[in-house]
């Protein structure tokens, strides 16, 4: 799930983006200072967003998951069920896409639009694959280690495809949600079904979640034959909650719930109001998304959730809706953002370059993250479909109209084969060489590729409006439950058939975590008036 490979060792912040999603090398990140977007911190009691409404989807949806779907069943390799980072470059396959591929299936079959027999084949030689693939510490010739798989793999020969490739935890947890949510699909008496959940059982039970504990609990974010362990652990808020559940979760290399504890303890730095949304914040909205795909956080709640009277869902959703009030105000002033045009998560961008727009030096990047939030941010003008489909589920009020806005005015160079190409940047109008993609006269920058970590999650999310369908397959599966349980989460699915629910949330107990949330928005608004480095770093 390379999230922005290009800033491997930045800060510790915009690193928990950087390893889900680039496909370029450290080395070619830029050196200039980072452009920030503008903290607006607004420090008022900042009313509830109202619940989420369901409209219906209008047919453009039908068409977007379609192509979306097509994407991964034409794209990956029959072989050996390896799915590309990107295409139509498509340089190397990547474990998180298959995690994704193995998701889209069942899709599909639902919809009709490959057959159950045609799913189970392309299931089984994915699954198949991965058990079969040589693993060990060596720094060639192998997929993985430990149970866990490298980030990139060569597309024909499936192993390691570079020696910049780390073995990735947060990867490897992406594919091992495909993994498990194929052994819940695939619930038949046949034969191969009954192969798949094997497979798949053997898949999951020998991921050595212990052994990437080097300062336990935390878990750390890989490893390289070549130079040991990153040294640099998983700590929230971020993609990786799903991480810590299959970790919890598992019943051969199962951590300690003080993991957990440990994951949430840095949460309160990301707390705060902002755009007039207290919520935990993650500037990318990828970070809000991917545990979703799967998981149904509704009315389910760990102690720090329960202690702040929400839950996770609605936590995406104020993030959304900040994240779409942020391009409402544009206080950077790039062209196009509004009320329609939005959506900020990491994704391809024009080059690595430093130019003048509207009078003033600015950075744009290639492949990195892009976000608005409490703390680290970075916006050049690079808007992302993905972002605001893929959080239909949480406000599909003011997402359905972005995604009909962006096709009617931007689909002719950016809607193609697969649905939406992965981004677009208006503001981007320099005749310059370009890292990926290209220009289009009087539009600016558009990418030419699509980027799977971004497909997958608009293909899933979308299944989850119709009918929860994603949800749903997983609820069954036991060891996503116990990972849940054992985080401590209650209520909502998880609460046993016949017993009653959790008492809410007093008035006063609301009262003291509203008043604690704008004490710490306070704090984050003073902080990021500071000189960056005299910041206090968090314990």
């Amino acid at each position: 799930m390379d999230r922005g490979n290009t800033s491997r060792w930045l800060t510790i912040p915009l690193l928990l983006g950087a390893l889900v999603v680039a496909s370029c090398k450290q080395a070619e990140e830029p050196k200039v200072a980072e452009q920030k977007a503008p903290v607006k911190v607004i420090l008022v009691e900042a009313q509830l967003p109202p619940k989420p409404v369901k409209p219906p989807l209008p047919p453009l949806f039908s068409d977007i998951e379609r192509r979306t779907f097509q994407f991964f069943w034409d794209t990956t390799n029959e072989v050996n069920g390896l799915s590309p980072d990107r295409f139509p470059s498509r340089p190397f396959a990547s474990i998180a896409s298959v995690g994704f591929a193995l998701t889209a299936y069942p899709i599909g079959i639902e919809n009709g639009w490959v057959s159950r027999n045609q799913a189970i084949d392309r299931t089984l030689t994915t699954l198949k694959f991965f058990r079969d693939a040589p693993m060990g510490p060596q720094k060639t010739g192998r997929a993985g280690y430990k149970g866990f798989y490298y980030h990139f793999l060569d597309m024909q020969q499936g192993n390691r495809y570079d020696s910049w490739v780390e073995l990735s935890s947060v990867d490897t947890a992406l594919l091992m949600m495909g993994v498990l949510f194929t052994q819940s699909y695939y619930d038949g008496e046949d034969p191969r079904e009954k192969e798949i959940r094997q497979i798949a059982d053997t898949l999951y039970k020998r991921v050595d979640w212990r052994w990437l504990q080097q300062r336990a609990p935390l878990i750390s974010m890989g490893w390289f034959p070549e130079s040991g362990f990153i040294n640099h652990d998983w700590m929230g808020y971020n993609e990786a909650m799903m991480l810590y559940i299959l970790a919890l979760g598992s019943p051969t290399h199962g951590v300690d719930p003080d993991a957990w504890t440990s994951w949430t303890r840095t949460y309160n730095n990301d707390w705060g109001v902002y755009q007039g949304q207290e919520y935990l914040s993650f500037g990318p909205l990828f970070g809000h998304q991917y545990s979703h795909v799967w998981i149904d956080f509704r009315d389910i709640q760990d102690q720090y959730m329960r202690e702040r009277g929400i839950d996770y869902f609605l936590n995406s959703r104020r993030a959304t809706l900040a994240q779409r009030d942020y391009a409402i105000d544009n206080p950077m002033k790039w062209k196009d953002y509004g009320e329609n045009v939005w959506g900020l998560t990491a994704s391809d961008g024009p080059q690595n370059t430093s130019q003048e727009y509207r009078g003033e030096q600015r950075q744009f990047r290639h492949y990195s993250s892009r976000g608005a939030g409490l703390r680290e941010n970075f916006d050049d003008g690079t808007i992302v479909p993905s972002a605001a489909i893929s959080s239909i589920v949480f406000a599909p009020e003011v997402v359905i109209p972005a995604t009909e806005e962006m096709h009617k005015r931007y689909g002719d160079f950016l809607y193609s084969s697969y649905g939406f190409l992965d981004s677009f940047n208006p503001s981007f109008n320099y005749d310059i060489p370009l890292k990926t993609g290209r220009m289009v006269p009087d539009r600016g920058w558009v990418a030419s590729d699509y980027i799977a970590i971004d497909q997958g999650p608009i293909l899933a999310m979308i299944a989850n409006y119709q009918n929860e369908f994603v949800w749903n397959v997983m609820k069954k599966n036991p060891y996503i439950r116990a990972g849940l349980e054992r985080a401590g989460f209650t209520g909502g699915w998880l609460t046993p058939e016949g017993e009653p629910q959790p008492a809410p949330q007093k008035d006063e107990q609301k009262a003291a975590a509203r008043a604690l949330g704008m004490a710490e928005s306070r704090a984050a608004a003073a902080q990021a008036q500071q000189d960056p480095s005299q910041r206090q770093k968090p314990e």
